[in-house]
C-alpha cells in the first residue's frame, strides 16, 4: 500500500479540510503531517459548519483512525478547545484519535516571542498568526524543543522549565514587550493533562505497520506550496514543509511510498498576510470575490487578499508536489462573473516569463491575463458535472490544458454533498 497526499498549491486556506472530509469513506487513516494551529480547516454538513485547527478532518467519520504526525506543532490549549467542541456530536475522540510522541509542543512563551517579535518589525511584519509557530520549530531544529513524548516523563517539568528560561531571557530583549506569563500557564497545563488522556503512538512504526496490513493512508497538509518554508515566497512564509516531501519528514514515510498527489486549488487566488501576491485585485472585483467567498480566516478572521487564478504560480506548485490530480474549490464564487480571468505568465521588470522568479519581492511584476467567458448560472443547486453549464466546463478544460493535470473535483459550495466528480 501507499500513502495518498492531499495539500494546497496555493497559499493556503483553498479548502482541504472539505476535501479531506469528502475523501475521508475511502481511508483507513487520515494522518496530518505538519503546521499547528495557525491551519484552519473548515467542513460543513448537516447545516452545521465545523473549524479544526490541529486534528485532521477526518475525525467526523467513524472506524478512520485520525493521527497527528511527527511534524506538527500543538497548542495544547487550542487542542483542548477543539476537542471541548467535538463532545456534542458523541466523537469517540479517544478511539478515533492519536499522537506522535515526537509531535512538538506549542509554549506559552513561543507565543509570547512569536507577538514580540512581530511586533518589533514594525511595517516588515511577515504577517504571523500569532500562534506561537515560528518559535516553535526554531526551538525544534534548534534542538531545544519539547515533544509530546516529554510529558509523560519524570523530567517533564525540568525541561520545561529550563526551555521557559531561555524564552524569557530572549525576551528581555524586546523593550516594552509587557506579558502575563502565569495567566497563560494555567490553561497550558490543564492542556497537558487532556493530552496526556489520549494514545500517543511512535508514529512512524504505527504508520508503516498499517501500511503492510493493508491500511489505506490519506496524508493532510495544512497551509499551501506557495508558503513553504524552501519554495515558498520566502520570507512570507510558514515554517514548515508544506509540500509532499513534508509527508516524509512529518510521518515517516519513505519516498517510494507515496502515491497519488491531490492539489487542492481555488478557481480564483487568495492570501492572507504580507508577501507578494501577483495577481491580486485591489478594487471592486477584488472585493466582490472576498464578499461572495466569504474570504476571512477561519484562524484568525482576517480579510484574505483576492485575485484572479495564477497559472505559472500553480504550474510550479505542480511542479513541486509531483501532483497526479487537482480539485477547484469555489467554483460557485465566480457565478456572477461575465468574464473570468487567468495569469498565464508574469511581466517581469518589463520581460516576459512563465515561472516563478527568486526574488518575487524585489522586482517589478505584471501579470499578463487571459480572459475566459463566465457561466452567470448559480452552481450551488449542482448534483453533476454532466448538468453544469458549458462555460465552466470549458473553464475546466482550460485550466487541464495549461496544467496538464485532471481536475477530477469541482466544489460548487460549502457543503460535502456540493462536491462534483468529473469523471
Amino acid at each position: 500500500m501507499k500513502v495518498d497526499v492531499l495539500l494546497g498549491l496555493q497559499w493556503g486556506d483553498e479548502g482541504k479540510g472539505k476535501i479531506v472530509d469528502v475523501l475521508t469513506p475511502e481511508y483507513d487513516i487520515i494522518a496530518r503531517f505538519q503546521g499547528g494551529p495557525n491551519a484552519g480547516h473548515t467542513l460543513e454538513f448537516e447545516g452545521i459548519k465545523h473549524v479544526l485547527h490541529t486534528i485532521p478532518s477526518g475525525i467526523f467519520h467513524g472506524n478512520v483512525i485520525n493521527l497527528i504526525g511527527n511534524g506538527v506543532v500543538i497548542d495544547p490549549v487550542v487542542f483542548q478547545k477543539e476537542l471541548e467542541k467535538l463532545a456534542p456530536f458523541n466523537i469517540d475522540v479517544k478511539q478515533r484519535l492519536v499522537v506522535s510522541r515526537k509531535a512538538h509542543l506549542i509554549l506559552p512563551t513561543h507565543k509570547l516571542l512569536d507577538a514580540a517579535s512581530e511586533a518589533s518589525k514594525g511595517k516588515n511584519k511577515i504577517g504571523s498568526t500569532l500562534k506561537g509557530i515560528g518559535p516553535t520549530y526554531m526551538d525544534k531544529t534548534g534542538r531545544n524543543g519539547l515533544r509530546v513524548g516529554d510529558i509523560f516523563l519524570p523530567s517533564f517539568k525540568d525541561k520545561y522549565n529550563a526551555l521557559v528560561e531561555k524564552h524569557l531571557n530572549m525576551l528581555k530583549h524586546y523593550e516594552g514587550f509587557e506579558y502575563d506569563l502565569a495567566e497563560l500557564e494555567g490553561p497550558w497545563m490543564e492542556g497537558i493533562n487532556v493530552l496526556k488522556g489520549l494514545t500517543a503512538v511512535d508514529s512512524e512504526q504505527y504508520l508503516n505497520d498499517a501500511m503492510k496490513s493493508g491500511k489505506k493512508i490519506l496524508a493532510e497538509g495544512a497551509q499551501g506550496t506557495m508558503l513553504d518554508i524552501d519554495f515558498g515566497t520566502y520570507p512570507y512564509v510558514t515554517s514548515s514543509n508544506t509540500v509532499t516531501a513534508g509527508t516524509c519528514t512529518g510521518l515517516g514515510i519513505a519516498p517510494s511510498k507515496i502515491g497519488d498527489v491531490i492539489g487542492i486549488f481555488k478557481a480564483y487566488c487568495t492570501r492572507v498576510g504580507s508577501g507578494p501576491f501577483p495577481t491580486e485585485l485591489e478594487d471592486e472585483t477584488g472585493e466582490k470575490i472576498r464578499q461572495e467567498g466569504r474570504e476571512f480566516g477561519s484562524t484568525t478572521g482576517r480579510p484574505r487578499r483576492c485575485g484572479w487564478i495564477d497559472l505559472p504560480a500553480m504550474k510550479y506548485a505542480i511542479m513541486i508536489n509531483g501532483v497526479t490530480e487537482l480539485a477547484m474549490m469555489k467554483a460557485d464564487v465566480l457565478d456572477t462573473f461575465d468574464t473570468i480571468r487567468a495569469c498565464t505568465k508574469y511581466k517581469v521588470d518589463g520581460v516576459e516569463q512563465d515561472y516563478m522568479p527568486y526574488d518575487i519581492d524585489g522586482v517589478t511584476i505584471e501579470p499578463v491575463y487571459e480572459d475566459i467567458p463566465g457561466w452567470n448560472k448559480d452552481l450551488t443547486g449542482l448534483s453533476s458535472f454532466a448538468d453544469a453549464p458549458e462555460a465552466l466546463k470549458n473553464y475546466v478544460n482550460y485550466l487541464e490544458q495549461h496544467l496538464q493535470v485532471p481536475v477530477t473535483t469541482v466544489s460548487v459550495g460549502p457543503d460535502r454533498k456540493q462536491t462534483l466528480a468529473t469523471r
